[in-house]
């Protein structure tokens, strides 16, 4: 990648503290929680007990006891909950940040010295497959002079890294193998017991073997709404999770669960418009 793809979005954030805060993550996080040295993050889920996804964040640590999650916006309100339903005489309280934000930045500006003037609280080194960059977040992050705010261009560099997002490729119905390189960078083998590991463990012994990996698309139209239905040879093999217009390659780009009998590269319709499947290039997520 030669160009330098940026945007200013929106971030839901929760700080945990207190005494119990490590002990008490630790057995509810997929991540292990005491491998994360403090100023260092990681990604990490929460599961629900059967191991679908609950929700997909990445963890700071700012001090023994005390850390920063950051996850989409308008899924704190449930993580939270989450997190509460099982605290029992635990030192372990959880606070929402209001008003926090994230400068994302893919591509050579990433190395911008300009982007050191930016107050961020957490910065984070984020490797998507041919779009590495950097993550700002703080209540006061702002776009630097010489950086364009892009968020369309954002959007397609997401979706062509195959970066799965909470509420589209990420929900209660995922299986979090399914999400290519999901497992290798937020999940921790060798950790004691957390919430929902029998399935992911099961999963993992047996090959990371899922019904419905989800695929790359390159769509031959316009822009398809996600939800749209995905057929190969007539038959319905899968639905769009996300989409965005390309303008540099003139095709939509998407992302979406697609049964495993359909090996990419494939051909594809969407809504009736040809499209490809292709495989999700492999998530690299881990920011430590």
């Amino acid at each position: 990648m030669t160009a330098t793809v940026a945007a200013l979005v929106p971030r839901d954030v929760v700080r945990v503290w207190g005494a119990d805060a490590a002990t008490y993550l630790q057995g509810q996080i997929s991540q292990d929680v005491e491998a994360v040295e403090v100023g260092a993050s990681a990604w990490s889920l929460v599961l629900a007990p059967q191991g679908k996804v609950e929700a997909w964040f990445r963890l700071t640590r700012l001090g023994e006891n005390e850390f920063l999650i950051d996850l989409d916006a308008g899924f704190a309100e449930a993580l939270v909950a989450r997190l509460e339903r099982f605290r029992l005489r635990v030192d372990a309280s959880f606070e929402s940040l209001k008003g926090w934000r994230m400068l994302a930045v893919r591509g050579p500006a990433a190395a911008d010295p300009n982007l050191d003037e930016v107050d961020a609280v957490v910065r984070a080194s984020v490797e998507w497959p041919g779009f590495e960059g950097v993550d700002l977040l703080g209540p006061e992050v702002s776009v630097p002079a010489g950086v364009a705010d892009s968020p369309a261009a954002m959007g397609v560099a997401r979706i062509r890294a195959g970066w799965p997002a909470m509420g589209h490729e990420l929900t209660e119905r995922t299986i979090p193998a399914e999400i290519a390189g999901l497992v290798e960078s937020s999940v921790s083998f060798t950790k004691g017991c957390y919430t929902g590991q029998e399935l992911v463990a099961r999963i993992d012994s047996r090959g990371g073997n899922v019904p419905r990996p989800v695929r790359l698309l390159e769509i031959r139209g316009e822009e398809v709404p996600a939800g749209a239905g995905i057929t190969v040879d007539g038959k319905a093999v899968g639905e769009v999770t996300s989409a965005a217009a390309d303008p540099a390659s003139g095709v939509t780009v998407a992302l979406g669960p697609v049964h495993r009998r359909v090996e990419p590269p494939a051909d594809a319709e969407v809504d009736s418009i040809p499209a490809t499947v292709l495989a999700t290039p492999a998530t690299a997520l881990d920011d430590r």
